[in-house]
């Protein structure tokens, strides 16, 4: 077996109150972790972060109705937040929309590395980690999403979308458990 860590919208901008911050440490531990974890077996990790110009000209629709400056291009906002442990091996997308496949290369870098299985982490379940768990499903990829490692600022949104994609495009499995399942 051959797994990708590629992890989503782990941005300042997500975790400034709410949920997500309330869930910050927890899920950056988590997600450290498995990268640690992922790295010293000689897989690659992927950081996926969501980012726009300052006039949201390449955001998308809502964001640019609505005036929403998040993720802005030379913010703090847009870096992904300092608790977790990137190193300069790792591989970094920027993305424009909630799929980490639309308008990326995320598909030349995994056909260049050819893995068996993609392991999810990141913000937010029902957005971002559902249309890329589903694009990957798309793909022929087998999903795993790392349960400890993924969530919603809306826990009834998060909940709803955990029961869509278990079993239907994915996986959800505890950090113990995807150790064990890839033995690193």
């Amino acid at each position: 077996m051959k797994p990708v860590f590629i992890v989503i919208d782990m941005c300042e901008d997500f975790f400034t109150e709410g949920r997500l911050h309330d869930l910050k440490n927890y899920l950056s531990g988590a997600i450290n972790e498995l990268a640690s974890r992922f790295r010293k077996s000689g897989a690659s990790i992927i950081w996926v972060r969501q980012e726009f110009e300052p006039d949201l000209s390449d955001a998308f629709l809502t964001q640019r109705k609505q005036g929403i400056l998040m993720t802005i291009k030379g913010t703090p906002g847009a870096q992904l937040i300092s608790e977790l442990k990137v190193v300069s091996e790792d591989i970094e997308i920027i993305k424009k929309r909630y799929s980490a496949f639309f308008g990326t290369n995320l598909d030349s870098i995994l056909k260049d590395l050819s893995p068996t299985h993609l392991v999810f982490a990141g913000v937010n379940t029902h957005a971002c980690i559902r249309t890329a768990a589903v694009d990957a499903f798309q793909r022929d990829y087998e999903v795993i999403l790392a349960d400890e490692g993924i969530n919603s600022y809306d826990i009834g949104f998060h909940e709803d979308s955990k029961r869509y994609l278990e079993g239907r495009v994915g996986t959800f499995l505890s950090n113990s458990e995807i150790i064990k399942k890839f033995g690193i």
